[in-house]
């Protein structure tokens, strides 16, 4: 998940100098050897310590086989890369999310084809009935009547890895 995300990133991004501060510190502090890189188990502390959730074993060896290949492990210059990187996931992330809650609006944790109506309404109200009728089946993966999260998600997300 990690390595696959980090390609929504778009490389115009600046790191910004209290980030660039805070990742150089979880770096050092994981670096307990001192010995001026990140081994696959000091990295997957590392984003514990700044996002909060343990890499997978998959997760951590496909960002250590991203780094130069025949190296021990992840040096600062990579570190901070891959740190800004999921960074801006995790907004790209909690963006989606803030737009499915709106949808939401009954907490329930999945839309209707009523939620998709109402926010069509809003923000396209010339668009046809039949056209958000079409965009909820197309949503809605498994047809169940309800879009999850995860089916937002993706949607959202639809063809924006494609170079």
């Amino acid at each position: 998940m990690f390595y696959s995300e980090t390609r929504a990133w778009s490389p115009g991004l600046e790191v910004r100098p209290s980030d660039r501060r805070k990742w150089v510190k979880v770096f050092e502090a994981c670096d307990e050897d001192k010995k001026g890189y990140l081994s696959r188990e000091d990295f997957k502390v590392a984003v514990v310590m700044l996002f909060g959730y343990k890499p997978t074993k998959i997760e951590a060896d496909s960002v250590m086989a991203s780094i130069k290949p025949n190296t021990t492990g992840i040096y600062l210059e990579d570190f901070i890369n891959l740190m800004q990187k999921k960074k801006a996931v995790q907004l790209h992330h909690n963006e989606i999310r803030q737009i499915f809650t709106a949808f939401d609006m009954q907490y329930r944790g999945f839309l209707t084809l009523e939620d998709f109506k109402k926010a069509f309404r809003q923000v396209a109200p010339k668009l046809p009935e039949r056209i958000v009728l079409e965009a909820f089946r197309e949503v809605d993966q498994d047809s169940d009547g309800h879009v999850s999260f995860k089916d937002f998600e993706y949607a959202m997300n639809y063809g924006q890895n494609e170079e």
